[in-house]
């Protein structure tokens, strides 16, 4: 606690302190951020060194090369660890970049969908989870 000028204490507990620290439902998200951003990493790497891995569908609405699909997955997926790191501080910030890479994630593995099934549908629900968890905002005490 710090005391001002005369002597009194100030209380810098309250909104301050829990502006500063990252509440249950943030540390979860970034911990997802961080797990689905490294996925997705890994997503990416393997569309750009193994283009033969993934089965392609004709006649696919988002056509596009695997090469191209692959950078996309790599950067978004570097970002979106990134701002998962920067989400452990709390800041508001975090949270709104948060759930707009979330989203994007969601997007880009929706329509990852026909290459690799199973992976975009574990990561689509992750970034769902991690834009529910950063909306999820704690209840102030005193609140009715």
């Amino acid at each position: 606690m710090a005391r001002n000028v005369s002597g009194t204490r100030e209380d810098h507990e309250g909104v301050a302190s829990h502006e500063a620290s990252a509440s249950g439902w943030t540390l979860f998200a970034a911990v997802l951020m961080v797990f689905g951003g490294a996925m997705a990493i890994f997503e990416g790497i393997a569309a750009l060194a193994k283009d033969d891995l993934f089965v392609s569908t004709r006649n696919y609405a988002f056509e596009l090369s695997l090469t191209g699909w692959g950078w996309i997955h790599l950067i978004l997926g570097i970002v979106i660890l990134l701002a998962g790191c920067a989400l452990f501080s709390g800041a508001m910030w975090a949270r709104m970049i948060g759930i707009l890479l979330a989203g994007l994630g969601a997007l880009a593995n929706f329509l990852w969908l026909p290459y690799y099934p199973f992976w975009s549908i574990v990561l689509v629900a992750i970034n769902i989870f991690i834009i529910w968890a950063l909306c999820a905002w704690p209840q102030r005490e005193g609140r009715a």
